[in-house]
Parts: C-alpha cells; sequence; structure tokens
C-alpha cells in the first residue's frame, strides 16, 4: 500500500479518476459522485459548457465551437486545469463550500498500478487545486480489494483483476500489499474498438460513436459465450455512400474479433501466476479471481477466464464502483490492519 491506514483515516474526500468515470467519496457522506469523465468546452470564449452525463451525450453531436474533452485517459489526469474544472462543477457549489470549511482538507486518489511519478504528480496537482492540503496515493489495486471485500489483510492470496476503460490490472494481494501485478493497456475501450473496427472491414459500416455502446449492439443476450444470438441487426453509415443502413451481422464473427484483444489479458493472467510464490497459488486453486471494474461487466468475459485458467471467477456485487468504496472504507476506518503479536523472549 502506497500510504497507511492511519494517514487515510484522517482524509476527509477520496477520488477516483477514472478514464470513463470520476467517483467522489466524502467521509460521512458516502458516494456523492459518480458522471462520465467528460466536459464540454466553448473553444471561442473557453467556458465550461456541460460535464458529466449531459456533457458524454453531447459527443459527436456538436457544432465546430464545441469541443468535447476527456481530462483523463488511461486512468491517468492529462489535463490538469481541465480536470480540475470538471471536478468542480460535478462537487456542485454547497458540497464545495462544506468542504472548504475543513481547516486542513485532506483527499485521497485511486491511482494505477506502477504509475510513473508524472502520472501520481498529475493526481496530486489536480487535488490540491481543489483546495486539498495533502493527497494520499493508494493503489487502484488495493483499493478495488477492500471495496469487494476480499481479506486482503490475511497471510493467504487473493487475485484480483480490475477491468478498466482503458488498461486491465492483474494482482495477487498477500499481508495487505501487492506480491506480483501486471498491467496491460488492453480495457473496454479496445473491446468496443475491435468490434467497431471489424464491422468497417467486414460491412463496410460505420457505427454511430456513442448512444448505446456498439458491444451492447452487436452481443445481447449470452454475450460472448456461443450459446448468444446467431445475427443481430446493426443500423450505422454506410461508408461508401454515407446513407443510412442497417445490416444483420454474424456474432460468431463478432465475437472472434473481441476475443483478439482478450488474448493480451490471458497473458497478463498467465505471467501473474508464473512469478507467484506456489504458497499464495495453491490457495487462488479454491479462492480464484475476483473481477471488478466496469468491464467486468462483459457478457461472457468470466466463463471465458474460467475455461481459460480452470480457476473459479466471480464478479463483484458493484463491481464499478468497488475501487472508490474501498477508498472510502480505508477513510471511515473499516478496516482493521492485522496486529503481530511480538513473540515473548
Amino acid at each position: 500500500m502506497t500510504v497507511s491506514l492511519e494517514q487515510l483515516r484522517r482524509c476527509h474526500v477520496g477520488v477516483d479518476l477514472g478514464a470513463a468515470r470520476t467517483r467522489v467519496y466524502v467521509k460521512g457522506a458516502g458516494l456523492v459522485v459518480d458522471e462520465p469523465s467528460v466536459a464540454a468546452v466553448n473553444t471561442r470564449t473557453g467556458a465550461l459548457i456541460a460535464v458529466g452525463s449531459f456533457a458524454e451525450r453531447m459527443t459527436g453531436r456538436t457544432p465546430d465551437y464545441i469541443r468535447v474533452v476527456r481530462p483523463v485517459s488511461g486512468g491517468t489526469v492529462v489535463d490538469i486545469e481541465m480536470a480540475q474544472r470538471m471536478l468542480r462543477h460535478l462537487l456542485g457549489e454547497k458540497l464545495r463550500r462544506a468542504l472548504r470549511r475543513k481547516p486542513r482538507l485532506r483527499a485521497a486518489a485511486c491511482t494505477p498500478h506502477d504509475a510513473d511519478p508524472l502520472a501520481q504528480r498529475a493526481a496530486v496537482e489536480t487535488l490540491v487545486g481543489l483546495g486539498a492540503r495533502r493527497v494520499e496515493l493508494v493503489d487502484t489495486l488495493i483499493a478495488a480489494a477492500v471495496g469487494c471485500g476480499l481479506p486482503v489483510e490475511q497471510p493467504t492470496a487473493t487475485m484480483i483483476m480490475v477491468c478498466g476503460a482503458a488498461a486491465t490490472q492483474v494482482a495477487v494481494l498477500s499481508l495487505g500489499s501487492i506480491v506480483t501485478a501486471e498491467r496491460v493497456p488492453i480495457g473496454g475501450e479496445a473491446i468496443d474498438h475491435a468490434v467497431v473496427q471489424h464491422l468497417r472491414h467486414a460491412h463496410e459500416l460505420m457505427l454511430p460513436s456513442q448512444a448505446v455502446r456498439p458491444l451492447q449492439l452487436a452481443l445481447h443476450g449470452n454475450g460472448i459465450t456461443d450459446e448468444g444470438p446467431a445475427s443481430t441487426l446493426i443500423h450505422g453509415r454506410d461508408v461508401a455512400t454515407g446513407l443510412a443502413r442497417s445490416v444483420h451481422v454474424d456474432t460468431a464473427a463478432v465475437r472472434d474479433a473481441i476475443h483478439t484483444p482478450l488474448t493480451a489479458v490471458l497473458d497478463i493472467i498467465g505471467k501473474v501466476l508464473r512469478d507467484c510464490p506456489p504458497d499464495l497459488v495453491a490457495d487462488l486453486t479454491d479462492r480464484g479471481i475476483m473481477m471488478v471494474g466496469g468491464s467486468a461487466l462483459l457478457p461472457g468475459l468470466d466463463q471465458m477466464l474460467r475455461d481459460a485458467t480452470g480457476m473459479p471467477v466471480a464478479i463483484a456485487e458493484r463491481p464499478d464502483v468497488c475501487a472508490v468504496l474501498g477508498l472510502g472504507a480505508m477513510m471511515e476506518g473499516k478496516i482493521a490492519p492485522m496486529v503481530l503479536n511480538p513473540l515473548a523472549e
């Protein structure tokens, strides 16, 4: 863990700045913000027009002078000023006023595993710009494990897989720390992109950029399992003529297109297990893998992992908010560190 539990108990607010969604947990109030990490800006005046869900609905539907931006990419803040403005509007004036009353406001933030110093500094500066006097950084893997109820403080192995929009992280935890972990830049966005590219090359069809996720359009029912529907009707724009067109898409071909980026995820699971001590791998035979993150809800992904690894695979009860709920649990003091009794001489 990047920071001690005692330091986290002094924090007043926890922030999970994700590539897809921004979530804020306020001590004593719970989860107060869960909105897309999107902002719409008027390029002529520099004014912020919309943030969150409303800004996301504007994607691909704006005139030239309105630009829809994502200040967070791959779990890293790439535009600090825009991230601060987005957070201010998402929090609202009433909540910001309440936080300003804290004489020494402390904040905690989730950071991806092995985040470089620049990424960590960007997260710290984003929250310092909102009035935080001190910012504690917590590894997303540990926060998510705590949020989904895994006994991370025990001397037993727990394996967690954080399926984000821009990256997938896999780790084995024991005694409150990461034993071995890997991160691959393959997430929900890469899977959606694979579906879009397949439909463009195989059917010369361009899908809308938003409104409904291309993945949910192409795969309903049983998802990427073989029991899904044989074909699906897709509406989009013809690449050559630019006219609206509907085609029946073979979902078996779409499943193959999705499996291509997912092979990289299977590779890092194997690498984590190879780097893990044998005693901990033996524990994982019964405990299996816990999946968290928004992309963990991809239909059929859990069954694909079971078939590939032969281990039990479970999805957390609320996989999309596990990381920020874990931050909140540590700030509220709900997680007690394991106390080691020294041997009497």
